[in-house]
C-alpha cells in the first residue's frame, strides 16, 4: 500500500503545543508528541471493535520503510483472523518464561529425570559433580543467555586443575541437560553442541602391569613359595582365579561366600565394585578348598581376608603389591593385572567372548540382552574357570607353559 508520507515529512514533522498525528496510510499514523518524539501507530478493528498497536521504536530508529513493512505484517495476521495486540502478548509471555528458565532448574530436573534409571551409587556422584563444578557458576544463569565461550571457559577450568575425567563427564552432561531443556521447551539454545573440539587432550590409557602367558611358571613358582602372610598370598590366588576386581577381593565378605555351592555372590552396590553392579562368581574347587582353610582363622570376622593390625578391617590396598615386590614382580605384575592376564588367556583359548566378559563383570547384568538374568553363563562361566584353575596347577607343577585345553560346553 502507497504510503501518504513520505520519509522527508516524517523527517521535518515538528513538534506543536498538542500531540497530533500524520497518516500514513491502511491505518498507520505517525504520532508526533510536544516534546519531538514521534510513534508509529496501527489503528484497525477486529471483531467490529477499533484498536491500536504500537509499531517498532520511535522514529528515527524505526523508519517509514519498517513501519510500513511492520504494519502489512500486522494486517497479514488480520486477514487471519489474530488479533496483533494478542499474538504480541503471547510472544512476550513466551519469552520472557524462556529467559526465567534458569540452568540450574534445568539441571535439578534432569538430575531428577536420570536418576529414575541409575542407580544409587551414579546418581549421587553426578550430583556432587553437579554442585561442585557446573551449577556455581551457571546456576541462575537464563538458558537462552549462556554461550558457548561460557561453557568453553567453564570446561578448561576444570582441565587446568588436572581433573581431565570431570572435565570429560561436564561435558557429556552439559550436552544432555540443554537437550534435556530444548525436549521440554525451555529453550532452542544448544551452547553444549562443539565442547569436544576444545577438549585437552586425554592422558595415555593406563595399562595394568601383567605377565605374559609364558611367564606364568616362574611366577607361580615364587607364589607358591613366598613365607610371608598366608592371606596375603591366598588373596593373590583368589584374584587368579575369579578375575574380580582387586578392591572386591581384598574386602570379600564371609557372608558373600557359599562354599557348599562353590559361589560367591556380590550384591548390588556393594562397595568396591565399578559402577555397582550386581556379579555372581563362581568359585573353583581349588579356590573353596583355600578358602575352607582360612575359614579357620577368620571365620569369626566379617572379612576373609583381615587387616594385619586391625581384624575389624579387611587387608590393606597395598598388602598384594608389597609382596609381589617382595617376591621379585614389582612393575611386572599387579592385582589388577591378573584381570588382563586372565582375559588375554581365556580369549585366546577360545571361550565365548560373553563368558569372558561376564566373569570379569563388565557391563550391566540387569541389562544383557534385553533380560534381567542374574546367573548370566553361570554354568558355563564356572566350567571355564575350574579349567583355568586347573591350568594354573598344571603349569606349576610342570613349570613350562602347556596349551589350556578348552573343553566343548
Amino acid at each position: 500500500m502507497a504510503s501518504k508520507l513520505t520519509e522527508l515529512q516524517v523527517k521535518n514533522a515538528k513538534a506543536r503545543t498538542e500531540k497530533y498525528t500524520m497518516a500514513a496510510g491502511g491505518g498507520l499514523t505517525l504520532l508526533v508528541m510536544p516534546d519531538g518524539s514521534k510513534y508509529w501507530r496501527l489503528r484497525y478493528r477486529i471483531g467490529g471493535r477499533p484498536r491500536m498497536i504500537s509499531l517498532g521504536r520511535p522514529y528515527p530508529v524505526t523508519t517509514l520503510k519498517q513501519a510500513l513493512a511492520q504494519a502489512a505484517e500486522f494486517r497479514a495476521l488480520l486477514d487471519q483472523g489474530i488479533d496483533p495486540a494478542d499474538q504480541r502478548r503471547i510472544e512476550k509471555l513466551t519469552e520472557h518464561q524462556r529467559v526465567a528458565n534458569t540452568f540450574g532448574e534445568a539441571a535439578d530436573a534432569w538430575h531428577a529425570f536420570r536418576s529414575k534409571a541409575w542407580d544409587k551409587k551414579t546418581s549421587q556422584q553426578a550430583r556432587i559433580y553437579l554442585d561442585k563444578d557446573i551449577l556455581p557458576k551457571l546456576r541462575s544463569r537464563p538458558l537462552d543467555r549462556i554461550s558457548p565461550p561460557e561453557l568453553g571457559a567453564l570446561v578448561s577450568g576444570i582441565e587446568r586443575r588436572g581433573a581431565l575425567d570431570v572435565a570429560k563427564k561436564a561435558r557429556q552432561w552439559l550436552k544432555a541437560i540443554f537437550s534435556y531443556a530444548r525436549a521440554s521447551g525451555w529453550t532452542t539454545a544448544d551452547p553444549a553442541r562443539d565442547l569436544a573440539a576444545i577438549a585437552s587432550p586425554g592422558p595415555r590409557v593406563r595399562n595394568y602391569a601383567h605377565l605374559a602367558q609364558d611367564e606364568l611358571p616362574g611366577f607361580l613358582h615364587a607364589l607358591d613359595v613366598y613365607d610371608g602372610s598366608q592371606l596375603v598370598k591366598a588373596c593373590a590366588r583368589l584374584a587368579l582365579w575369579t578375575a574380580n576386581r582387586p578392591g572386591v577381593t581384598r574386602t570379600v565378605r564371609w557372608c558373600e561366600v557359599d562354599l557348599e555351592a562353590g559361589l560367591w555372590t556380590i550384591e548390588k552396590d556393594r562397595d568396591g565394585m565399578k559402577r555397582g553392579y550386581f556379579h555372581l562368581t563362581p568359585l573353583p574347587t581349588q579356590a573353596v578348598d583355600l578358602l575352607r582353610e582360612i575359614k579357620g582363622i577368620t571365620g569369626n570376622f566379617e572379612h576373609v581376608f583381615i587387616g594385619r593390625n586391625d581384624p575389624r578391617i579387611p587387608l590393606s590396598d597395598g598388602a598384594v603389591a608389597g609382596m609381589l615386590k617382595r617376591i621379585g614382580y614389582h612393575k611386572k605384575q599387579t592385582m589388577h593385572g591378573f584381570r588382563h592376564l586372565i582375559s588375554t588367556a581365556l580369549n585366546d583359548k577360545g571361550y565365548e567372548p560373553d563368558w569372558v566378559e561376564r566373569q570379569l563383570a563388565h557391563g550391566d547384568p540387569d541389562k544383557i540382552r534385553g533380560t534381567y538374568n542374574k546367573a548370566a553363563y553361570l554354568e558355563p562361566r564356572r566350567k571355564m574357570m575350574q579349567e583355568w584353575a586347573d591350568y594354573l596347577d598344571l603349569i606349576a607343577r610342570s613349570a613350562e607353559v602347556i596349551p589350556i585345553r578348552h573343553k566343548a560346553i
